[in-house]
């Protein structure tokens, strides 16, 4: 006779039976981003929700893929990476950041930015452990804190307001940053452009940050995906700008965000060797290796930078025209500085969905008006309403348009309407 535990439950109202084990994760469900691509889907709605692109990416690096399966890069690669690759993110870092990286010991690719965050945080977090986490954050910091044994730290960015007591801006919380740390404190993960708000993190930010941890023994894991989408002439401030932080740091950033290639899950992390040792005794046991032909195609396509210095005047051109077509709707624009999101408040919309959670007008705009967008609500431990949604910009021109025409049903039908 068969275990009990190998049985199939009975119960049709449960996965497995009463005691059967105890969830790691008991308040975790589907995430949002899976909810809104799935209800976009089903209602034929434009997807502005989940970020990612909808164009291709450049033919010259499928070319690259296809070149190196067929020289039968085929097998596993390295467990840090192909050094190929490694070599040209230190090449890469040092010429943007000035920081230089050992490609032997202080730089892992990894799969995906949420492999190497999720990896980072299990490598140097441990139970009673405090991370601070400064929200709105994106959704799986907070699960890999608490798999870790850890605990995590909500911090909440200063939400500023008009005059009219709409949302105007998000502030990084200083005050409540100083306030939050104690002797448990292992780690504060930073997100520079910042998802969902699209806030920068500037050089004095930085400056700031290590006056809060300069005296302890507290890591900084950066979570720098979107480092090349920062608008207005404006520079990345990344870690690495900083040598004291640099040396306490993990860096995070994608190759999927940066090339058009989210479906790749490539990325890397950075850190001083001495981190980057810990790290990968975690990494080899949770993925080992990532896509080797990926990794020679992207290591090849580096070697010419314009693809990624192009990147801000691209994304920045796609804002400008999102933005010129939502300035003609109620909805009030928040400043978009970095990443490619565009966050607005709904709440002043002349119709009673104005009164909505953010959850479920996300839900209504996508049923309704065809246009899915994600609730900033989301982005928090403990559900936090502002009246704010994110609406991804990483789309061809046609989508945006067609998304900005379904948003023009927002206009009070006294005032008309006019094409972006």
């Amino acid at each position: 006779m068969p275990s009990p535990l190998l049985q199939t439950p009975h119960s049709s109202d449960s996965l497995a039976p009463e005691g059967w084990f105890t969830s790691k994760l008991p308040q975790v469900g589907t995430t949002i981003f899976t909810t809104m691509s799935a209800l976009a889907a089903e209602h034929q709605a434009i997807n502005l929700g989940q970020g990612f692109p909808d164009f291709p990416c450049d033919p010259a690096l499928l070319d690259a893929v296809n070149h190196a399966m067929r020289l039968g890069h085929n097998q596993y690669a390295p467990m840090p990476g192909i050094l190929e690759l490694r070599e040209a993110l230190t090449q890469k870092i040092a010429s943007l950041y000035g920081h230089h990286y050992d490609p032997y010991s202080e730089i892992t690719v990894t799969a995906g930015a949420t492999q190497a965050i999720f990896t980072a945080i299990a490598a140097c977090v441990g139970p009673n452990d405090e991370v601070i986490v400064i929200e709105p954050a994106f959704d799986s910091y907070l699960p890999a804190i608490q798999l870790a044994g850890g605990k995590a730290v909500p911090v909440a960015m200063e939400i500023v307001r008009d005059h009219n007591g709409l949302v105007d801006a998000y502030a990084l919380p200083w005050e409540a940053l100083a306030n939050a740390i104690t002797s448990k404190t292992r780690l504060i993960i930073t997100n520079t452009p910042h998802n969902p708000t699209a806030s920068i993190w500037e050089a004095a930010d930085l400056e700031r940050l290590y006056s809060l941890v300069k005296d302890t023994s507290i890591l900084i894991l950066s979570d720098e995906v979107y480092e090349h989408m920062v608008f207005d002439g404006k520079p990345h401030e990344s870690i690495a700008r900083h040598a004291a932080l640099a040396e306490r740091s993990f860096l995070v950033s994608s190759f999927g965000k940066t090339f058009h290639v989210t479906g790749w899950k490539l990325a890397f992390i950075a850190a001083p060797a001495a981190l980057m040792h810990e790290y990968r005794k975690v990494h080899q046991f949770n993925v080992f290796s990532v896509n080797t032909p990926m990794q020679y195609a992207i290591a090849q396509y580096m070697q010419n930078p314009e693809p990624y210095l192009a990147l801000p005047a691209f994304y920045q051109a796609k804002r400008d025209y999102f933005r010129a077509g939502l300035a003609s709707t109620p909805l009030k624009l928040l400043p978009c500085a970095g990443s490619y999101f565009q966050c607005v408040d709904y709440t002043a919309l002349p119709r009673k969905e104005a009164s909505l959670p953010e959850a479920e007008f996300c839900r209504w705009l996508t049923t309704e008006l065809g246009v899915a967008a994600i609730p900033n609500s989301a982005f928090y431990a403990k559900q936090t309403e502002s009246g704010v949604i994110r609406f991804c910009f990483a789309k061809q021109e046609s989508t945006l348009k067609t998304a900005l025409l379904r948003l023009q049903a927002l206009v009070p039908l006294s005032i008309p309407t006019r094409e972006p």
